[in-house]
């Protein structure tokens, strides 16, 4: 299982948000590519960064701070946040980043995503972004009708490498991740799940693990860790040997 540790930006600096709301941001940093390289000297191989304020301009806002982790980690590098159009895909995807994540445009414009997803496969993460079950889009600022497992199955058999899967309502409040609803995904869906969302300690990567050994297709892929980390509530060292077993 993959250990993404989290870079969120804002402003330019190293933030975590409490259940997405921009105003309960903590600031960790304003150095976003020195974080990536403590990350790679921890032995991360990946990472997962959001441009917070791109996902809601719906444009890139913290192009500088991404362009200098990717020159800085010499792992993959997952970007989500305002990418919303191909060109905007085409574009990260030719600068060095991995995989993109998309979100609000899975909602709004499925087919858009679909043909990108097609196009280039292996290299679109669908987020699936839920309050009580349903999607949430916009910077988790509007929750929409669309059950979780509906928006999923839209997107099978397309190309999509992955299900980015949070549990809005956990994210950042170091709660513990929401392992019954990502197994449940993971279950109803044939792309592989990646968790996130209220990672609180070691004890959820274990939790993770034991529920990933039941599923046979698709799968729980990985887990994204963010506050955990910055707090030291989670080393990674030990978070990246559990996932590797």
């Amino acid at each position: 299982m993959i250990v993404f540790p989290a870079i969120d930006l804002k402003g330019g600096q190293v933030v975590r948000l409490a259940e997405g709301d921009m105003d309960r941001a903590t600031v960790y940093g304003d150095d976003p590519a020195h974080q990536a390289q403590l990350f790679a000297e921890g032995g991360a191989t990946h990472l997962h960064v959001v441009d917070l304020d791109g996902a809601f301009a719906g444009k890139a806002v913290n192009a500088s701070a991404v362009e200098s982790i990717v020159a800085t980690f010499p792992g993959k590098v997952q970007l989500g946040g305002g990418i919303r159009d191909r060109t905007a895909v085409d574009r990260w995807l030719g600068l060095g980043i991995d995989r993109v994540v998309i979100g609000t445009a899975a909602l709004d414009h499925p087919d858009f995503v679909e043909q990108a997803a097609r196009d280039l496969p292996g290299r679109i993460v669908v987020a699936v972004d839920a309050r009580d079950g349903f999607v949430a889009t916009k910077g988790w600022a509007d929750v929409s009708e669309v059950r979780v497992v509906d928006l999923a199955e839209r997107f099978a058999d397309v190309g999509v490498a992955a299900l980015l899967f949070t549990d809005v309502g956990r994210d950042g409040l170091l709660r513990g991740c929401n392992v019954e609803a990502t197994q449940a995904l993971a279950h109803a869906s044939s792309i592989p799940v990646i968790a996130s969302g209220g990672v609180a300690g070691i004890e959820d990567i274990e939790a993770l693990m034991i529920a990933r050994s039941g599923i046979v297709e698709g799968g729980i892929e990985g887990v994204i860790t963010g506050r955990a980390l910055y707090d030291g509530r989670l080393d990674l060292v030990e978070a990246l040997r559990m996932a590797a077993g």
